[in-house]
């Protein structure tokens, strides 16, 4: 067992345990403050995967811009974010059934699907940033666009919304 191994695993662990602390939260500020935390671990990830644009791109698209929206969501929507503002229903115990047999069924899928595969450290050929680049301002350069106009969107109306009380 390397070192990296157990860095990854560690980071596994804590990007696990932040993400059932964004579901299970019952303030919403402290559920996308784990969801911070959540998306850094993943970053960090990426990044002992040598997977350095794709964790830059995670931090900045995720913690920076979606994160932060929602954060200013809140704020100017001036939702509840006292306790238990984010138990919306008692339907908890079904959506932890649901939550655990669609765990099990993507898990019995990537086993199905990547099971016996071993990778060969040798014939690991990582992509370059140039055929990187290009695959996403050629191919995925429109849904990056719409992403954008639709986080604008949902700040726009945030602020609209908040507005209409006033008057």
């Amino acid at each position: 067992m390397t070192a990296v191994t157990v860095v990854f695993a560690s980071l596994g662990l804590v990007t696990l345990v932040s993400a059932y602390l964004v579901v299970t939260s019952d303030q919403i500020v402290h559920a996308a403050l784990w969801l911070v935390l959540t998306l850094g671990g993943l970053a960090a990830l990426f990044v002992l995967l040598a997977a350095e644009l794709v964790a830059w791109v995670q931090v900045l698209v995720y913690v920076g811009s979606v994160v932060v929206l929602l954060l200013f969501a809140l704020m100017l929507t001036r939702a509840p974010t006292g306790s238990g503002s984010a138990t919306a229903t008692a339907n908890q115990p079904l959506a932890g059934v649901v939550a655990a047999a669609t765990t099990v069924a993507l898990g019995a899928v990537m086993w199905a699907g990547f099971g016996g595969e071993v990778i060969d450290e040798d014939a690991i050929r990582v992509g370059t940033a140039e055929r990187l680049g290009d695959a996403i301002f050629r191919t995925w350069v429109l849904p990056f666009e719409v992403l954008s106009v639709v986080l604008l969107a949902a700040l726009i109306g945030a602020i609209v919304l908040t507005r209409r009380g006033e008057r």
